[in-house]
């Protein structure tokens, strides 16, 4: 069994910045590709960013390209998202996901992802 747990949400003004941390444990955890996505009220979730378990790869959604940042610490099981430049459609629950062991490729589809967190909150307000 795979644990996910997020953190780092919270309320932040337009054009602010947070960063969302992501701790995996469990003994199937392991060598296998990451990402966020995000989900809005009344909105489907959503592809936000992915890493490759090596870290050399990484894929971002358009929205936030350039303005958001993935990476990894494999040493501590670790996952994060900088954003900068915070923009009010920004506002969601963020998700931290994995996908199964050894699947060490970046992918940006939901169904790629077999293990997910509970979710963080990220308010972004005027």
């Amino acid at each position: 069994q795979v644990q996910l747990v997020e953190s780092g949400g919270g309320l932040v003004q337009a054009g602010g910045s947070l960063r969302l941390a992501c701790a995996a444990s469990g003994r199937t955890f392991g060598y296998c590709a990451m990402g966020w996505f995000r989900q809005a009220p009344g909105k489907e979730r959503e592809f936000v960013a992915s890493i490759s378990w090596s870290g050399g790869t990484t894929y971002y959604a358009d929205a936030v390209k350039d303005r958001f940042t993935i990476s990894r610490d494999n040493a501590k099981n670790t996952a994060s998202l900088q954003m900068n430049s915070l923009k009010l459609e920004d506002t969601a629950v963020y998700y931290c996901a994995a996908r199964r062991r050894y699947a060490s490729d970046a992918a940006r589809e939901r169904n790629e992802y077999v293990y997910w967190g509970q979710g963080t909150q990220v308010t972004v307000s005027l």
